[in-house]
């Protein structure tokens, strides 16, 4: 897909961040936005800073919630009459904690929106892109989904399954001849507001501040490589010089990885 003027696009967690500047950089291209945020204020924020006359369909709910999310896909449907390009973008984190430290209600918290957010929208929005000629489904993972890291088992085990569902639907819709192209998203140390809005974050402010120094890079440059990415059709997008650099090493040498991450994370 090169061009995305009058297409519709679907962003979910639009509210702030990587997701805040994909709508504000498809609105410069012409899309038709449908977006979602658990945030009232953030949403709104985000319909604000859109390029004037922008079309935008709007709708606040938590993506774990499986029938708000259909009902959602039904909505825009109605409303646009088409769906071309839908990103599953929303997700949480939770503070540093090791694996066993973690209750089983903030394990189910954070599947809730990191997983089963993707996949419902993933499963809702399906049958309406495969009517298009051609249509992306973009589901973001993390850095974290290449690589375990200590102390984010959580986080690692959602963005881990994101990256296994999502490139097995890569290749049953290329299997299937469907026309969508379905892409999982890497990205590294984006500067977005997930270290600080981590559940458990506000007791342990010295840990956001180091987190938050290796979350750099612009969310604009995110968005600008993903669309890049959707352009291309390319089933696997890393985003920013951490994320690749982490994705070459895993893919020749992961003994090595694991030794210098165990390093890294005992730093901080």
């Amino acid at each position: 897909m090169k061009k995305f003027k009058d297409k519709v696009v679907v962003i979910t967690g639009a509210g702030s961040g990587i997701g805040r500047n994909l709508a504000i950089e498809f609105s410069k291209l012409g899309a038709k936005l449908a977006l979602n945020d658990y945030n009232t204020d953030g949403l709104e924020e985000t319909v604000g800073l859109l390029k004037s006359g922008t079309a935008v369909f709007q709708k606040v709910f938590d993506v774990s919630q499986k029938e708000e999310m259909f009902s959602f896909a039904a909505a825009v449907i109605e409303h646009y009459g088409q769906a071309d390009v839908m990103i599953n973008n929303a997700g949480v984190a939770i503070t540093r904690l090791m694996a066993d430290e973690v209750s089983i209600e903030d394990y189910e918290w954070i599947m809730g929106i990191n997983l089963w957010g993707v996949m419902y929208g993933s499963i809702a929005f399906l049958p309406h892109l495969r009517r298009q000629k051609e249509s992306s489904l973009v589901n973001i993972s993390s850095l974290f989904g290449l690589v375990g890291i200590p102390g984010q088992a959580p986080y690692c085990m959602t963005k881990f399954a994101v990256r296994g569902f999502t490139e097995s639907l890569h290749l049953e819709e290329q299997i299937n001849k469907t026309g969508v192209a379905v892409s999982c998203v890497h990205p590294g140390g984006i500067k977005t507001n997930i270290a600080k809005s981590a559940r458990g974050a506000s007791k342990d402010p010295n840990l956001i501040k180091k987190f938050e120094k290796v979350l750099t890079a612009p969310p604009k440059m995110a968005a600008d490589t993903i669309i890049k990415g959707i352009r291309k059709k390319k089933a696997r997008i890393i985003v920013g010089k951490d994320a690749r650099a982490i994705h070459a090493v895993n893919q020749l040498a992961r003994p090595v990885l694991l030794k210098l991450l165990q390093r890294s994370i005992k730093k901080l």
